[in-house]
């Protein structure tokens, strides 16, 4: 029964890191509202090291449609406009001296038709991920029955595979469908 767990783990932490990647791949999603994730992976020179601006500022959402940034030092104000500017987020900074802040442009229909077009695509490659986890757990316990695992013991351990595979893939769709309803609502 160790032989089984052993497969059991190992596909089921594949399956969670699909999931928590496509988690993270959608949140880098812009949806039309103010996120501040969008902003993680821009990065600043900060004394010689390349840091996120979350490391030099604090970044918040001051209502659905800003985000606004305010710079620890007032030497970082050009640096990280310039890092904004020359990103592929698309949004032009506005600065007072004091605040940085991002305009969030509402979104276009066919802009919002291609998001959850991107987001999909992201939700399949999750998929995928999640079967392939299932299939090596499934040939390992195969190849097991081979090494002296009973075939009963083997059959078993495919049905719990298929329940951890059942339980990844509601996850996946749990979370396309939230990000597809954020999309879309207006």
């Amino acid at each position: 029964m160790n032989d089984v767990k052993f497969y059991l783990n190992a596909a089921d932490e594949k399956m969670q890191e699909a999931v928590m990647f496509l988690d993270d791949s959608l949140a880098h999603i812009r949806a039309g509202k103010a996120n501040v994730k969008i902003l993680d992976s821009i990065r600043v020179d900060y004394y010689g090291t390349q840091s996120p601006i979350s490391n030099v500022a604090n970044v918040s959402t001051p209502d659905q449609r800003t985000i606004a940034i305010m710079p620890w030092e007032k030497n970082m104000f050009r640096v990280i406009e310039k890092a904004i500017i020359d990103s592929n987020i698309g949004i032009m900074p506005e600065s007072n001296g004091e605040v940085i802040r991002l305009n969030i442009p509402p979104l276009t229909e066919e802009r919002r038709k291609q998001l959850v077009k991107d987001s999909k695509n992201e939700a399949e490659k999750a998929r995928v991920s999640v079967r392939n986890a299932r299939r090596e757990a499934i040939e390992g316990l195969k190849k097991a029955i081979k090494e002296g695992m009973s075939e009963d013991v083997s059959k078993d351990g495919e049905g719990e595979v298929q329940k951890i595979h059942d339980k990844y893939m509601k996850k996946i769709d749990e979370l396309f469908a939230a990000k597809e309803k954020e999309i879309l609502t207006v």
